[in-house]
């Protein structure tokens, strides 16, 4: 059934991923004098603004996840496909951490700052792991059913 805890746990991820990708990341204090500079999921304000697309990489790690969570809601018919779809997910999100942590690092900006929106990949990837948790437990409870008849 499509209106089981699963699914409002992926929901909920859905909605944290679209927010992280509206909402800056993390910004940027130059050493010396200057303004600071924004980043986002998809760039790099700069205090010109213009924008360096620099970062794209997290915003299409991200957008990845968008369309499996959608797949993983309305396959709830396979469950089995469905806890691998938020598997991935869940590794999806720990590749944005580790692409991340390279831009915060590998970017000569001044020192970096993040935000609250750098959270939000987490708590997605902490809905994942409980959607997979209540699909697995949901297919052992079928198997259980079926093997009691």
């Amino acid at each position: 059934m499509i209106q089981r805890k699963q699914t409002l746990f992926m929901l909920l991820a859905f909605i944290c991923t679209v927010v992280c990708l509206c909402l800056p990341v993390g910004s940027f204090t130059p050493q010396g004098m200057g303004a600071d500079m924004s980043m986002y999921n998809l760039w790099v304000v700069e205090p010109n603004g213009a924008h360096n697309f620099a970062v794209w990489a997290l915003f299409a790690i991200l957008l990845v996840t968008l369309p499996i969570c959608i797949a993983a809601i309305f396959s709830y018919h396979n469950r089995k496909g469905q806890a691998r779809f938020c598997l991935f997910n869940v590794l999806l999100c720990l590749g944005w951490y580790v692409v991340y942590v390279v831009f915060s690092q590998v970017l000569a900006y001044g020192d970096f700052h993040p935000s609250f929106a750098a959270v939000l990949p987490l708590v997605s990837m902490i809905l994942y792991v409980m959607a997979r948790k209540a699909i697995l437990a949901d297919e052992a409870l079928v198997r259980a059913a079926d093997r009691i008849r």
